[in-house]
């Protein structure tokens, strides 16, 4: 680079010296040899002191900077990163700063942009599976018809049957992968309106009466008052609710019992859906309402389900202004919980 601290020191200490010459032949009180002496030692000490301070100050603190940067264009953040916080002088400490706020902000939205990706790619290969099964499946029942069987009246309505109950299954994944996109991208919105928890539980149990009569499961509300009047959306908390407490049927003992408590205080209601089956282990709880995460695959399968249930959950409460926890122990059952902002009617 021609231009240094070297050659700025011999330029600036020049004019300084010069300057120093003229004012003392001006004053004409010393001698030329004098003044030729002051100018050396004025140019010399000039020198030294914008070359030790271009150099060691201002221009490796500039250097430092500019490497920083060649590795910010390189992409390389960590290096980036210690570089700026082992980087002294008070005088840079601000833009050193700066530097350190950026770099870090830019490597906390490449880490982001990292667990997207790897998580659009999972989600991808866990959509193509989950459509693959009832696609295949209703796709082969229809080929044995066409291929003869349609003339086999035992049969033929065995098959249509087992193929409509596959593109029903596909229909309800499409339709809760959807919901689910909604929810995400802000598109669906929620209606709030104010109406009796109670009762819509009550409306749920019936609703899922003939399931837990298959196990003989007794589905119980422990509500602390007749009436407990709170302010969301009733449908899609009844869409929660029936996903938890299906849930909790499918996965609960045979002649168990589910049970949904309400406990109101002054401004929620504090929700908990418990059943008695045979627990979460705890390496499988942090992934629970992660789409299409079944904790045994095979048993769910058989048991049905998108394997979107519990992400919608989670998606629901949490436009409530809410989150949704899971406790669980082995043996003893699991228990979701939540609250719901109450109304000032009731």
């Amino acid at each position: 680079m021609f231009f240094n601290s070297r050659i700025a020191g011999i330029i600036l200490a020049a004019i300084i010296a010069i300057i120093m010459a003229g004012y003392l032949a001006f004053l004409d009180i010393l001698s030329i040899r004098a003044i030729l002496s002051t100018t050396l030692v004025t140019f010399f000490t000039a020198f030294l002191f914008i070359f030790l301070t271009l150099e060691f100050v201002i221009l490796r603190e500039i250097n430092k900077l500019y490497k920083m940067l060649e590795k910010l264009k390189k992409k390389d953040f960590k290096q980036f990163v210690k570089k700026i916080k082992n980087t002294g002088g008070d005088h840079y400490s601000k833009i050193n700063q700066e530097l350190f706020n950026f770099v870090s902000r830019k490597e906390e939205e490449i880490d982001e942009l990292k667990k997207l990706e790897n998580y659009r790619r999972e989600f991808l290969a866990d959509v193509s599976h989950e459509l693959k099964t009832p696609i295949f499946s209703a796709q082969g029942f229809i080929h044995t018809l066409l291929d003869g069987a349609i003339n086999d009246k035992v049969n033929r309505e065995k098959f249509l049957r087992k193929a409509a109950k596959n593109l029903d299954g596909l229909e309800a994944l499409v339709q809760d992968i959807i919901l689910l996109s909604q929810m995400e991208t802000g598109e669906l919105k929620m209606i709030m309106e104010t109406f009796d928890l109670n009762l819509m539980i009550k409306e749920i149990f019936e609703q899922l009466e003939d399931k837990a009569e298959e196990k003989e499961i007794k589905l119980i509300l422990d509500a602390a008052q007749n009436h407990i009047i709170v302010l969301a959306d009733p449908f899609r908390i009844k869409q929660a609710f029936i996903n938890l407490v299906d849930n909790a049927i499918k996965y609960g003992n045979d002649k168990g019992e589910v049970r949904v408590g309400l406990d109101k205080d002054k401004d929620h209601v504090h929700v908990t859906i418990k059943d008695d089956g045979p627990g979460i282990a705890p390496e499988h709880i942090a992934r629970v309402f992660d789409r299409f995460y079944r904790v045994e695959k095979s048993r769910s399968k058989e048991k049905g389900g998108t394997g979107l249930g519990l992400s919608i959950v989670q998606k629901v409460i949490e436009s409530h202004s809410s989150k949704v926890s899971v406790t669980s122990k082995i043996g003893k059952g699991t228990i979701f919980a939540f609250k719901l902002k109450t109304s000032n009617i009731g």
